[in-house]
């Protein structure tokens, strides 16, 4: 893997278009290599390869896709931040720990794609309970979209973000083409992944990428804040807010409408919309529960 941020590639799609040789990753388990905890509601996923700048392996990938579908499940889980160890958030994917398939054909690399790639960005636009990036370095390649595709982006002010593939002579995958131009607009997007430029953390707040920016030593502490205010909201009225925002740049006006209308009716059945309309009427701070 490379040593410094400026050389960070995307290893996953290297290993797209050239095949997989179906080793597993000998640095350790997923468990160790993804770290998870449930703290106040809030868990929190930990990607720990900081010697590979947490480039994330086959088996990595299947452990964040679960602990997501997990959150999603589980009522006392009300937030998840992604986060990693080291001085690299994510440089990309490597897939170098993925089952063998042989001599590669017409639709390997598609396929690879559909699986990898694309159902890790889908875990967490899809995940249940908002989803808060805490990107303590470099995210390059997949790695960038994995925190572009978090609901709250929080960065170090040493981190940077890569659209990589283009010094590699390659196209984005992971969702990149889809998330960037719905969040910074067609033409920056552009700017970013035809010159694969390296963007610090504040020019990507400017643009609309991250939320905030915050000194490096407290990252955690924001994410930590930030979480547990969501942890302790009316988790299923975010769940359907979030439902309807990424719904809706890709929709027209009259189904976003019925759409904001069936969530409000089914949000009304929840014991955390009735407390929010008590304590409103009673003057007092509302108590949600989640459900």
């Amino acid at each position: 893997m490379p040593s410094s941020p400026e050389d960070t590639t995307d290893t996953g799609a290297i290993a797209g278009t050239t095949g997989r040789t179906g080793r597993h990753d000998p640095s350790g388990s997923p468990e160790s290599l993804i770290l998870h905890t449930t703290d106040n509601g809030v868990s929190w996923i930990t990607l720990n390869r900081p010697d590979a700048m947490n480039a994330v392996t086959w088996d990595q990938r299947e452990r964040i896709i679960a602990l997501l579908a997990e959150a999603s499940a589980d009522p006392a889980v009300r937030a998840v931040v992604l986060t990693a160890t080291g001085r690299g958030f994510c440089a990309g994917a490597d897939l170098r720990g993925a089952p063998a398939t042989g001599d590669r054909v017409p639709g390997d690399v598609a396929r690879t794609i559909r699986l990898g790639a694309q159902r890790l960005i889908a875990a967490v636009l899809d995940c249940e309970k908002p989803v808060i990036a805490a990107v303590n370095g470099t995210a390059a390649g997949i790695g960038a979209h994995l925190a572009f595709a978090c609901d709250l982006v929080l960065a170090a002010e040493s981190a940077r973000f890569i659209e990589v593939f283009v010094r590699r002579g390659l196209v984005p995958d992971g969702g990149g083409a889809y998330l960037l131009p719905r969040l910074i607009g067609p033409q920056r997007a552009k700017e970013l992944m035809f010159f694969g430029d390296s963007l610090p953390a504040a020019d990507a707040e400017r643009l609309g990428l991250v939320n905030r920016t915050v000194p490096d030593e407290e990252l955690t502490a924001t994410a930590r804040a930030w979480a547990q205010r969501l942890a302790e909201g009316p988790t299923r009225a975010i769940a359907l807010t979030k439902q309807l925002v990424n719904a809706s740049l890709d929709t027209d006006r009259a189904t976003a409408f019925a759409a904001e209308a069936m969530a409000q009716e089914i949000n009304m059945t929840t014991q955390d919309a009735n407390e929010g309309v008590a304590s409103f009427v009673e003057r007092r701070v509302p108590k949600y529960r989640g459900v």
